[in-house]
């Protein structure tokens, strides 16, 4: 049902959470996993998002690296990615290039608020992917 999964990883509590949805995901369906973390860039002259964590290529890759371990330990081959940009655009342009059956994210928003819903990562990538997406608590 799901051949590919595409798991976009950040450094949040959610993203590690969603990694066991993850794992029960692929053993039942023997899926093909794609890793994903983006490099966000930013507007000349705007502070780094998230303290600079995901802006930094070097962070971006210990992440990549420590999270495709962490699949490895549970006897899952993951492949890897990392791409530069907006993190929802981004998301949907890889799931849409690796024609995933499925994106599997952590849910995070900035709030209660409307506003902040419309501006979540996860919001945009429900309302942008060309794939299902299942959002883990």
């Amino acid at each position: 049902m799901f051949k590919t999964v595409l798991f976009p990883v950040d450094r949040s509590r959610e993203a590690r959470e969603a990694a066991k949805t993850v794992v029960n995901i692929v053993k039942t369906y023997n899926s093909r996993l794609v890793l994903l973390s983006v490099v966000e860039t930013t507007p000349a002259g705007e502070a780094p998002p998230h303290g600079g964590t995901m802006a930094s290529p070097e962070e971006v890759a210990k992440l990549l690296q420590a999270a495709q371990k962490l699949f490895a330990d549970q006897g899952i081959e993951a492949e890897v990615i990392e791409r530069e940009g907006m993190p929802s655009f981004t998301i949907c342009d890889v799931a849409d290039e690796i024609n995933a059956d499925l994106i599997v994210m952590g849910c995070r928003g900035l709030g209660l608020t409307a506003e902040g819903m419309a501006e979540s990562v996860t919001n945009r990538v429900i309302n942008l992917s060309p794939c299902p997406v299942l959002i883990v608590p």
